[in-house]
């Protein structure tokens, strides 16, 4: 590479290299002094903001746009001095598309922190969720293309590679399924993030129900999900098995359910006083939010009843609590009520069996 800039008889020139390293120095100092006066007045600016979010995008950027202002110094300065043009284009190749996805890497990366800190305030929670799940999936598409792309611009620069950026480049499109089916569990995953994050099936925050298991969902990545059950597992669930299998979203409105109480009582146990007391007792408990309340027999065996007692709260993890209590409350109501109604195994002897008197 070197060969492009240099003779083929060149030999250090120490009055070059010093000519050089004082336009370096020069053009370095005179780019921080930029930086400092640009980002002065950028930082005043933010701060007269009634939000703190032009300062939470100033300091993001501040980094990446120092080192891009002194890379820029340098180029322009090596624009008027060809002995430092000579040392530093072959560098400045590499560095440029670095500086560049910096950048935009941290621009991606301050937009998402400024989409967060204003969801914040939102009072919508069902509507925060659906946003947090969109900026989540969408930010990390964006962040790995503009990682591979500045991959593969730096290697642009190497001339026996080039054909390696130029491939790399190429595979981030549709030219990625030609790679066979060891690739296509990979981008079935990348597929089915994008389509989570625009169709939302489900969000950051929602309870789903996977199989057996169900929990809140914490994060939601390109190639898996994952899902926090009660009991603090954490479950790693890929994003492909949510849209080829079914599942449950407990939470996709909000979380308002109806859950029941299923009570096996005997056939002779009298209904009415036990959904009287059912229907005061839920009706004055603060966990009630008075959507649904019904008492009924939903099955008859020959040695038991069936009685569903359904009820409602404003969350899931109220409706369980509220369950609890009416069956820990039902149950103690008809021990000490109607002992006859709980269920007992009984051997009935005919009168007059021959071994009914013996002691």
């Amino acid at each position: 590479m070197l060969q492009r800039y240099y003779p083929a008889n060149w030999a250090f020139d120490w009055d070059s290299g010093l000519n050089a390293g004082i336009a370096v120095l020069v053009a370095l100092t005179l780019a921080y002094l930029a930086y400092q006066i640009i980002f002065g007045l950028a930082t005043r600016l933010a701060r007269l903001s009634e939000t703190n979010v032009d300062e939470l995008v100033v300091e993001r950027i501040r980094r990446p746009v120092k080192w891009s202002i002194l890379a820029l110094g340098v180029t322009l300065m090596a624009g008027a001095n060809p002995d430092l043009q000579a040392v530093w284009e072959p560098v400045a190749q590499f560095v440029r598309p670095a500086l560049l996805g910096w950048i935009a890497y941290t621009l991606v990366k301050a937009f998402t922190a400024t989409v967060e800190y204003r969801m914040e305030a939102s009072d919508d929670p069902v509507a925060m969720r659906s946003r947090r799940t969109r900026l989540a999936v969408l930010s990390r598409t964006a962040n790995f293309a503009i990682v591979f792309i500045t991959v593969g611009l730096m290697l642009f620069s190497i001339p026996s590679v080039q054909s390696i950026g130029t491939t790399l480049l190429a595979s981030a499109g549709l030219a990625a399924l030609a790679v066979g089916a060891a690739a296509q569990p990979a981008l079935k995953s990348l597929i089915g993030g994008l389509q989570i994050a625009v169709t939302e099936p489900f969000r950051i925050g929602d309870l789903v129900k996977i199989g057996p298991d169900a929990g809140r969902v914490e994060e939601i990545r390109m190639s898996f999900v994952t899902v926090r059950t009660w009991d603090e597992r954490l479950l790693i669930v890929p994003t492909c098995r949510f849209i080829d299998e079914s599942f449950e979203n407990w939470s996709r409105a909000n979380e308002r359910l109806s859950g029941p109480v299923m009570l096996h009582l005997d056939p002779i146990t009298d209904i009415a006083p036990i959904r009287a007391e059912f229907e005061r007792y839920l009706g004055a408990h603060a966990l009630f939010d008075g959507r649904t309340q019904s008492c009924l027999v939903t099955e008859a065996y020959p040695e038991s009843v069936e009685l569903r007692l359904a009820m409602s709260a404003p969350t899931i993890g109220e409706l369980f609590e509220l369950r609890c209590d009416v069956r820990e409350h039902m149950l103690k109501w008809i021990r000490e009520n109607q002992e006859d109604a709980l269920i007992r195994h009984r051997l009935e002897v005919p009168n007059g069996h021959p071994k009914a008197g013996e002691p």
